[in-house]
């Protein structure tokens, strides 16, 4: 089986915003960026599950990332599978593929991307057992960075590890949050229905659009930054469909339409 033509089938069934990107990078830096999105996406569809209880998703994330932390040449056949217990038949097959994904990293750069997943797993676990009340800005902040700025962080070791490439570590955190923070505000009335909201206490969406646009100048800097290469063709899209999805909430759209999408990835793309 070709690994890498598998993951990269199954990021066209997972994600739009990132399956292009992905697919442009070159080889090597392609394998480890897409086995850290597909391993954060396994873990993120747990924390979403709307069929698991807190208490479930906590455990099954905490099992994740000890077996991730136990890692040495890779993972055993089962070494995941072992921690899903009953709840493998309600798992969606990016979750249940996870070991997949966790050894298409290349070997010199995997034990990273092993340890972002794990600690973010750690972190997710946390969340579930609280129910995600986010109560206040710090806890936003703490949030965001948990699922999102730290792999912002990842990225920046990512492009150092494949070329040298330096980047502004405080700008790579604010990429991931202003990232998050969009997809906070185009998921806020479906989070509402199951129960969780990321809003804190007493903000509305104006103070939400707010606290992502402050991010995402951060974000903007970030990729600004960045000299041509494959970095900065990875962060362009996902970064200008952000921007433009702000654009189309603000005119009182629930997100981009598939057009849209097409448009802005086409307009970025022309850039280069």
């Amino acid at each position: 089986m070709d690994l890498r033509r598998d993951a990269l089938e199954i990021l066209k069934e997972t994600s739009r915003t990132f399956y292009i990107p992905i697919s442009q990078l070159p080889s090597g830096l392609q394998e480890a960026v897409a086995s850290a999105y597909l391993c954060m996406r396994a873990i993120d569809e747990i924390e979403d599950h709307a069929e698991l209880s807190g208490s479930t998703k906590a455990q099954l994330l905490r099992s994740i990332s000890q077996t991730l932390q136990s890692g040495v040449n890779g993972f055993d056949l089962d070494a995941f599978a072992t921690g899903f217990g009953a709840a493998h038949t309600v798992l969606p097959e990016v979750t249940l593929r996870l070991r997949e994904w966790a050894i298409l990293a290349p070997e010199g750069i995997a034990p990273r991307i092993w340890d972002a997943t794990a600690a973010m797993s750690d972190r997710m676990a946390l969340w579930a057992e609280v129910n995600w009340q986010v109560q206040s800005e710090a806890d936003l902040d703490r949030y965001t960075f948990g699922v999102a700025g730290a792999v912002g962080l990842l990225l920046s070791d990512l492009w150092a590890w494949y070329d040298g490439t330096t980047t502004n570590r405080t700008e790579a955190i604010g990429f991931g949050r202003g990232l998050q923070a969009v997809n906070i505000l185009r998921n806020h009335s479906e989070d509402r229905q199951r129960g969780v909201t990321f809003f804190p206490t007493g903000w509305n969406t104006a103070q939400m659009t707010a606290y992502a646009r402050r991010n995402l100048a951060l974000a903007d800097a970030y990729t600004q930054a960045l000299p041509d290469g494959p970095a900065l063709t990875f962060c362009r899209i996902p970064l200008t469909l952000a921007h433009g999805t702000l654009e189309a909430l603000a005119d009182g759209r629930e997100k981009l339409s598939r057009t849209d999408v097409l448009a802005l990835i086409a307009r970025v793309v022309n850039l280069k």
